[in-house]
């Protein structure tokens, strides 16, 4: 570096024109400096905003998107759905199909190919025997395994070499792309998890914050609930990739704080979730600084009504099929506070054009939506007010609130803590007002209500409130997998660790039998038809109230490069081709 400085200051002392020649020495001084000045640190970081921090880096182990999409930086697949919808491998050599004869003409097994050569992050191979481990870890009672509807179904898996893997099912399998497929169900290194089947999974703690995967980064620090710093694979299968040496992913905070990292203050490279009136998204990104990106897919923002009764008397029992909620096990109950609702004014308020009125709980792909009736968004006060007198609930001192055999009607909601779903809970609050129900709102801290740990009484699972409002989505376009989430069987309850899914607690055999015929279609009419018909009884029961279909919300740095939201998957899908603009 001082050959340049001194060659510059000899080209200023030739320029004895003055203070013009000594400008012109100093930019060019500047310049050289630029081109052969290694990479900051800086430069060299990939600096990513989720205000919703994960609390586990084992997807296994949680069903909140938080989690699963940390997760994704370091672990993969066998194959994930991109942002146009479409099947492309990541671990396996191809998507297997009956023509190409990796789908018995039976439909009873698929068989999986993995590349050549690929590694785990500490060199050593991954092989089939990983892929047939992951299931067994998954499915070995005890777990508590969020994932489990992925591998529902599979018989065995047989290994007939280091890279074969093949599914055997228990029936014909139409749409088999479920285990193994989404950042959902990505493959862990048996030499890893070994030690943590059944009862043990929840223990193992390092394995847990800190697995060895194959994606583009390695964990180097894991902070629950606060930071997740990630390094470059040095075994990543493609050179040259990723361009980053570093990632740091800073939890925690709220969503207006992430945005305005990317948008106004340039803290950070990217953010995601950020659920914001559309009139702050607008005046943040005036500044020029970033972008935002949007895409549309399965994200649905919905209110969940509780079917058992959370009364923290009834101790370990507390919302536990055990005990039927006393108020909102009436249908009439809950439809009349699904009445009491405007969903267009939600949205609105909310979201703006990145929100939609939603009706249905599957929202797209479009040929799985049901037709939506005449008026179901609308608000209907009296016809509430009616249903809730049909109910026995009225109002017998008159102070507006209804009672029903000493017993005055009052509800707590709860939801995370976030400047949309808390306009969202006082709104909602003062309609339910005006039908003579008195409510109670809770806000939760994000990484706890969509927390994992078994012991907090405060996740969205636990349901230890009577309503409570939340977004989810699936993985790739076809919903059967999410729509089994609602069986009996996934009831959330202490035998498995409160990681089942069926958050209302809702047991109907009629959409069981809907579901289980729809594991054995495969026609697409047929197919999309049972969607709708199970969709549609999911909503008849108003234990589940759509609100919003939500599009994907995020900000770029406006050097950044690479960045695709897809609305199927990670929003970290690609990250290993991202990089910052020279």
């Amino acid at each position: 570096m001082p050959i340049f400085g001194h060659s510059a200051q000899r080209k200023a002392r030739r320029r004895s024109s003055g203070l013009a020649g000594l400008l012109v020495a100093l930019v060019n001084f500047a310049v050289l400096m630029a081109l052969v000045a290694p990479r900051t640190a800086q430069a060299d970081t990939l600096r990513l905003r989720n205000w919703q921090a994960p609390s586990t880096l084992n997807p296994y182990l949680s069903a909140g998107a938080k989690d699963v999409e940390a997760a994704s930086l370091v672990l993969e697949p066998l194959a994930l759905t991109d942002p146009d919808g479409a099947l492309i491998p990541r671990l396996a050599a191809r998507i297997p199909t009956r023509e190409n004869g990796g789908i018995s003409p039976d439909g009873m097994a698929m068989t999986w190919r993995l590349r050549d050569g690929l590694t785990w992050s500490d060199g050593s191979p991954l092989t089939s025997a990983d892929v047939k481990f992951t299931w067994a870890y998954c499915m070995t009672p005890g777990a508590g395994c969020a994932q489990t509807m992925k591998f529902a179904g599979i018989t065995r898996i047989d290994t007939p070499d280091a890279l074969t893997a093949t599914l055997h099912f228990d029936a014909p399998r139409p749409m088999p792309y479920q285990a193994f497929v989404g950042p959902r169900a990505p493959v862990l290194q048996k030499a890893q998890f070994a030690g943590c089947l059944g009862p043990k999974a929840q223990q193992c703690g390092q394995e847990n914050a800190a697995p060895i995967g194959t994606g583009p980064f390695v964990v180097r620090l894991f902070q629950p609930g606060n930071l997740a710093e990630f390094t470059a694979n040095p075994a990543y299968r493609t050179p040259r990739q990723p361009a980053f040496d570093r990632v740091v992913l800073q939890g925690g905070g709220e969503a207006a704080g992430a945005a305005r990292a990317v948008l106004q203050t340039g803290e950070a490279d990217f953010a995601t979730n950020l659920q914001l009136p559309p009139e702050v998204l607008r005046t943040m990104q005036a500044t020029g600084r970033g972008r935002l990106l949007t895409a549309f897919g399965p994200l649905l923002e919905r209110l969940v009504f509780n079917l058992t009764d959370p009364d923290p008397a009834l101790r370990s029992g507390r919302s536990t099929t055990s005990h039927p909620h006393p108020v909102l096990s009436d249908a009439r109950v809950r439809e009349a506070l699904s009445l009491a609702l405007d969903r267009a004014a939600l949205v609105e308020l909310g979201y703006g054009p990145a929100g939609r009125v939603a009706c249905a709980l599957i929202p797209a792909p479009a040929r799985f939506a049901p037709p939506r009736p005449d008026g179901c968004a609308d608000q209907n006060l009296a016809r509430a007010r009616a249903l809730l007198d049909q109910a026995g609930w009225s109002d017998t001192d008159g102070d507006g609130l209804r009672d029903k055999n000493g017993r005055p009607l009052r509800l707590t909601f709860q939801t995370s803590v976030n400047p949309v779903r808390q306009d969202f809970q006082v709104v909602i609050q003062g309609w339910w007002r005006q039908i003579g129900v008195e409510t109670g709102l809770r806000a939760i801290d994000a990484s706890i209500f969509f927390g994992s740990d078994p012991g907090n009484p405060d996740t969205y699972q636990k349901f230890n409130a009577d309503v409570q409002m939340f977004a989810s989505a699936f993985d790739g376009t076809d919903p059967g997998p999410f729509l089994a989430n609602w069986r009996c069987e996934n009831i959330p309850s202490p035998a498995n660790s409160w990681q089942g899914s069926n958050i209302a607690r809702i047991c109907d055999p009629a959409f069981d039998a809907l579901s289980a015929q729809l594991a054995q279609t495969a026609a697409p009419k047929a197919r999309a038809q049972l969607v709708q018909r199970m969709s549609q009884r999911l909503t008849d029961s108003h234990a589940l109230v759509p609100l919003v279909h939500r599009g994907r919300v995020a900000a770029s740095a406006k050097d950044l490069l690479g960045p695709k939201l897809n609305p199927w998957g990670s929003p970290y899908w690609n990250i290993a081709t991202w990089r910052r603009a020279r």
